[in-house]
């Protein structure tokens, strides 16, 4: 009996994990774009699932800050303040630009070689992207190819708790968040590269500022783009607008006696 119910426990559990990873995947390719509608019962329909763990997904990833909800509006793809997308950038600066620093002075040979093929890599593919620029699945493949150099920089700082900051707050997840949503973008050619010569090198302060001026570049850019798509789907403040339009009708009418 007790099996049972742990079998069903976890059977609950992989369901939640396998739509959260299903929507997650469909916004980090774009093809749930800012702004747009999550409905619970065309997603459960669609994964042959019941609402209930579809409704859990979604929170979790409400909870990510991928997505969020609104009376009389339901869920819809977040769309990142200027504030927000900020503050991203500077949690994430603060825990890569140690990463590097710890990967400078305790990577070994073979790991600094392996960060320099992983980067030519990565760079080789980021220039064949403008060459793709619908091509959802190539891009898709980039950037989890970029989430797996910089994993590797932080498993190489041998420092776990540090590994487990940057995978708990989903810095990189963000960074691809914005990427999808802000296309367009085109990086200068060897960027990776020489980053991670500046990290496999023998100087921790240079890897350091190599690392916060590698996350910084193109902020200006996905602030200015993300606030055009605000502006062009503002829900949040369409939202408001009918709710106390509606309030304020109501208010007007007089009880019934």
């Amino acid at each position: 009996m007790a099996a049972n119910k742990r079998k069903g426990v976890t059977s609950a559990a992989s369901l939640v994990d396998q739509a959260y990873y299903m929507i997650r995947e469909r916004i980090l390719r774009g093809q749930a774009p800012l702004g747009s509608v999550l409905s619970r019962r065309k997603l459960a329909t669609e994964f042959g699932m019941s609402l209930l763990p579809v409704s859990e997904a979604l929170q979790r990833l409400e909870n990510d800050g991928l997505v969020e909800s609104q009376p009389r509006a339901g869920t819809r793809v977040r769309i990142p303040t200027g504030s927000e997308v900020r503050g991203r950038y500077v949690v994430r600066g603060a825990l890569e630009a140690e990463s590097a620093r710890l990967c400078c002075v305790n990577a070994t040979f073979q790991q600094r070689l392996e960060l320099r093929r992983m980067a030519e890599q990565l760079d080789t593919l980021y220039a064949r992207a403008s060459e793709r620029e619908n091509d959802t699945d190539f891009f898709y493949v980039v950037q989890e190819q970029h989430v797996n150099l910089h994993m590797r920089i932080a498993e190489f700082a041998r420092c776990p708790e540090l590994r487990e900051a940057i995978e708990r707050t989903h810095i990189l997840i963000y960074n691809w968040f914005f990427d999808t949503s802000t296309p367009g973008r085109s990086l200068p050619p060897g960027f990776h590269s020489k980053l991670i010569e500046k990290v496999t090198g023998d100087d921790p302060d240079a890897a350091d500022r190599a690392m916060r001026e590698h996350v910084r570049f193109g902020l200006d850019s996905v602030l200015e783009q993300l606030a055009r798509a605000a502006n062009a789907t503002d829900w949040r403040l369409r939202v408001k607008k009918e709710n106390e339009t509606n309030e304020l009708c109501s208010a007007n009418i007089d009880p019934l006696v």
